[in-house]
C-alpha cells in the first residue's frame, strides 16, 4: 500500500474513532470523502501550518460541516495546532474540535459551517475578494493576492436554495479561481436522493457559467489530481468537480443513511478497519503518514517565504501601494474626528438618505468598504459613487450588484469579510431580512463585522402594503445574540450608527426610513450608549416617553401635549436595545429612573421587545398585527401611531402609576 493510500485510510479511521468516542457526529462523510480531503491538503491548498493566517493562503471551506472531523484530522496530521488529545475531545465542551467547524475556535478553519450552503457561499465571498484585491494591488510581476478558494459540499448544500442564488451568482461574475468539490454520494438523512434530487447538476452549473469536471471514483488520487489541476488551468469560469463517492465506504454500512449523522457502533468499527488492514492502536497515526504528511506540510512554508521575499521588493518598488495594502489586510481605523460635516443635518430627510450621506464621507476615509445590494442601492442609498460596479470587466469596482439574491448576499457577505482585506457592507429593505436571517445569524456567531443597513423600516412604506411593511423583523433580530440593532431618529444618530459598526468587532444591523424625519437638537454620539435622554423636563418626570427611529417624533410632539396640561416628560432615544444593555446599572437609571413608574414605549414594529421598559405600569403602543396598504400618513393614523394617542396612553400609564402608588401607600399604613 502507497503512503498516500495508507494516509486516507488513517484520515478515514481517526474520524471514525474520534466519532465513536463522542457517540455522536457523521462518519460517512469524512470516510467517503476522506480522499478528496487528502489530495487538496497533500497536492493543492496553499497554506502554512506555523502561520495559519498567512494572506495568501489558499482558502478552503468545508461547506458541508458535519463532515468536521475530517478537518480537524487533515490539520491535525498536516501540523496544524489540533493535537490527537483534541481529537480525542470531539464534541466536547470546551475543545478545539466541535461539531461543526467554528471561526476563531480552531486553527486551520476558516469560517463556521453547519448551516447546509452558508459556507458555498462564503467561499463564494472569498474568491470575490481575492479578486477585488488581487485587481487593487497586483503588479506585473508582483502577485501579492494570487490564490485559489476551495470549497467541499455535499448533495444537501447543493439542494439548498441558497447554492442556486450563490452558484449563479459566481459564475455571472466569471470567479474563475473558485473551486467547488462535489462529494457527490447521494444520501441524505432520509436515505437515497433519487426521489428528492435527482436533477442534472453538470446541466444546471453549465448553464450558470461553470467548467463542469466529473471524477467517477473519488477513490483515485490520480483522477482527482487531473480534474483538480485542469479547473486551476481555466481562470474564465468557476469550476465545479462532481467526485463520485459512496458514503461510509469500507464500512459494512457503506451507502446506507445509517452511516450518515451517527456513530457506526463498536463492532461495526471493527470490520471497517478489518476491510482497510487497520492494524494501529486506536488513535495513532503511523509513522510513515505522519513523515509523510508534515514532509509536504513543511515544504509548503516555501510559498509563504517566497512570498514574503517578493513583497520585500514590491515595498521597494511600490511603497505606497505596498502600505496601503498593509492597512487593508490590517483593517482601516478611521478617524471619525477629522471628516468634516459627518454631523451636519438640517432639514428634515429620511435616515436612508442621511446614511446615504455618511456613507460616502466615511468611503472616503474607508477605501476598503465594498458596498453590496440585492438590486436596491438607488432606494438604500448605498451606491458608492464614483467607484464603479464589480463586474469580470471591472475588478476594481466597489458595488457589488446581487441581482435579487438575498439569502446568498448575506453568505458572501460574511465570506467577503472572513477573507479580509475589506470591509463588507450589505443592504436591502428591511422586510426582506428574513430571507438574509441564516448569513445575519452567522456573522453575529462569528463575530464578524458585517455592516447589514435596511431601509424601508416600518409601516411608513405605505402604498406597498404588508408584504413590505416588517413588523416581527425589529424583535427577530434584536433576539439574535451579539447582533447591534440600530433604528436611529435623525441624521445624527445615523452616523453614530455608522461609528459604532466600524469601532467594534460585531456585526451591526442599521434600519432606516423611507419617510422624512426631523433633525433634533441634542442628538449625536450619544446615541453610542445606546438609550439617552433626548429632551427632559424639571426636577422628576410625571412620565418617560421611550421611542425609536421614525417614533420619536410621535414623543416628542406628545411632550408638547402633556407640558400644556402641566405634566413633567422626559423623552427617551433607544436607537439600540444592545448597547443600552451594556451601560452600567448607574447609567440606566439615570435614564429610566425605577421610581418613574408612568412610561410609554413607542415603536412601529412588534410589541414584544418593549415590556421590559415599560414596566407593569407602562403602556406600548407598537403593532400587534400586519399592517395596511394606504400612504403612509393614513396608515400611522390608522394604527394609532400619533402624538395624540401617545399622549392618552401617557396619562393612562400615570393613572395606573399613581393608582400602584396610593395601594401601596395604603398597604403601608394598615
Amino acid at each position: 500500500m502507497s503512503v498516500q493510500q495508507k494516509s486516507v485510510d488513517t484520515i478515514r479511521i481517526i474520524s471514525a474513532e474520534a466519532i465513536q468516542k463522542a457517540n455522536s457526529g457523521h462518519p460517512g462523510i469524512c470516510i467517503g470523502a476522506a480522499p478528496i480531503g487528502y489530495e487538496l491538503f497533500a497536492e493543492f491548498l496553499k497554506f502554512s501550518y506555523k502561520n495559519p493566517k498567512w494572506d495568501n493562503r489558499d482558502r478552503f471551506v468545508l461547506s458541508a460541516g458535519h463532515g468536521s472531523m475530517l478537518l480537524y484530522s487533515l490539520l491535525h496530521m498536516f501540523g496544524f495546532d489540533v493535537s490527537m488529545d483534541d481529537i480525542m475531545n470531539f464534541r466536547q465542551l470546551g475543545s478545539k474540535t466541535p461539531g461543526h467547524p467554528e471561526y476563531g475556535k480552531t486553527a486551520g478553519v476558516e469560517t463556521s459551517t453547519g448551516p447546509l450552503g452558508q459556507g458555498l457561499g462564503n467561499a463564494v465571498g472569498m474568491a470575490l475578494a481575492e479578486a477585488h484585491l488581487a485587481a487593487r494591488f497586483n503588479r506585473p510581476d508582483y502577485p501579492v493576492v494570487d490564490h485559489f478558494t476551495y470549497c467541499l459540499c455535499g448533495d444537501g448544500c447543493l439542494e439548498e436554495g441558497i447554492s442556486y442564488e450563490a452558484c449563479s451568482f459566481a459564475g455571472t461574475q466569471k470567479l474563475g479561481k473558485l473551486i467547488l468539490l462535489y462529494d457527490c454520494n447521494k444520501i441524505t438523512i432520509e436515505g437515497s436522493t433519487d426521489s428528492t434530487f435527482n436533477e442534472d447538476i453538470p446541466t444546471r452549473f453549465a448553464a450558470q457559467g461553470w467548467q463542469v469536471l466529473r471524477v467517477d471514483d473519488a477513490n483515485n488520487l490520480l483522477t482527482l489530481r487531473a480534474a483538480i489541476k485542469k479547473a486551476q488551468s481555466d481562470l474564465t469560469r468557476p469550476s465545479i468537480i462532481i467526485c463520485k463517492t459512496e458514503i461510509g465506504f469500507g464500512s459494512p454500512l457503506a451507502g446506507s443513511a445509517d452511516v450518515h449523522g451517527a456513530p457506526m457502533g463498536e463492532e461495526n468499527l471493527a470490520k471497517t478497519k478489518e476491510f482497510f488492514g487497520w492494524t494501529e492502536e486506536p488513535f495513532t497515526v503511523p509513522a510513515d503518514v505522519k513523515e509523510h504528511c508534515m514532509k509536504l506540510a513543511d515544504a509548503k512554508l516555501d510559498a509563504e517565504a517566497q512570498w514574503n521575499g517578493m513583497f520585500a521588493a514590491y515595498e521597494a518598488a511600490f511603497p505606497e501601494l505596498a502600505a496601503q495594502y498593509k492597512l487593508f489586510m490590517r483593517g482601516i481605523e478611521p478617524d471619525f474626528k477629522k471628516m468634516e460635516g459627518l454631523f451636519d443635518f438640517e432639514k428634515p430627510e429620511a435616515t436612508r438618505t442621511s446614511g446615504g450621506k455618511v456613507l460616502a464621507k466615511i468611503s472616503e476615509m474607508m477605501p476598503n468598504i465594498v458596498s453590496d445590494s440585492a438590486d436596491l442601492a438607488p432606494s438604500t442609498k448605498t451606491e458608492l459613487k464614483d467607484t464603479g460596479y464589480f463586474t469580470p470587466e471591472n475588478r476594481l469596482g466597489r458595488n457589488v450588484h446581487y441581482g435579487i439574491r438575498e439569502h446568498a448576499m448575506a453568505a458572501i457577505c460574511n465570506g467577503i469579510q472572513l477573507h479580509g482585506g475589506l470591509q463588507a457592507l450589505c443592504s436591502t429593505f428591511f422586510s426582506f431580512a428574513d430571507y438574509m436571517k441564516a448569513g445575519i445569524r452567522m456573522s453575529a456567531l462569528m463575530d464578524i463585522p458585517v455592516i447589514y443597513v435596511m431601509t424601508h423600516d416600518s409601516i411608513g412604506v405605505g402604498e406597498d402594503g404588508p408584504t413590505h411593511q416588517p413588523m416581527e423583523q425589529l424583535i427577530g433580530l434584536r433576539s439574535i445574540p451579539n447582533l447591534k440593532v440600530f433604528r436611529p431618529c435623525d441624521g445624527r444618530e445615523t452616523a453614530a450608527a455608522y461609528i459604532s459598526a466600524l469601532t467594534q468587532s460585531s456585526p451591526t444591523a442599521i434600519i432606516l426610513s423611507r419617510q422624512n424625519l426631523p433633525q433634533y437638537e441634542g442628538t449625536g454620539l450619544k446615541a453610542l450608549l445606546g438609550g439617552y435622554v433626548l429632551s427632559d423636563c424639571e426636577g422628576t418626570p410625571d412620565v418617560i416617553l421611550v421611542g425609536t427611529g421614525s417614533e420619536i417624533e410621535l414623543c416628542m410632539g406628545a411632550k408638547d401635549i402633556l407640558a400644556e396640561k402641566g405634566k413633567k416628560v422626559r423623552v427617551v432615544s433607544m436607537p439600540c436595545m444592545e448597547e443600552f444593555e451594556k451601560q452600567t446599572a448607574e447609567y440606566k437609571e439615570s435614564v429610566l429612573p425605577r421610581s418613574v413608574k408612568a412610561r410609554v414605549c413607542v415603536e412601529a414594529g412588534s410589541h414584544f421587545a418593549w415590556y421590559k421598559y415599560g414596566g407593569d405600569c407602562g403602556e406600548v403602543v407598537a403593532m400587534h398585527t400586519f399592517g395596511v396598504s394606504a400612504p403612509a400618513k393614513q396608515v400611522f393614523e390608522y394604527f394609532g401611531f400619533t402624538k395624540e394617542n401617545v399622549a392618552e396612553k401617557a396619562e393612562l400609564s400615570m393613572q395606573r402609576a399613581e393608582a400602584e402608588k396610593q395601594a401601596a401607600g395604603a398597604e403601608a399604613n394598615e
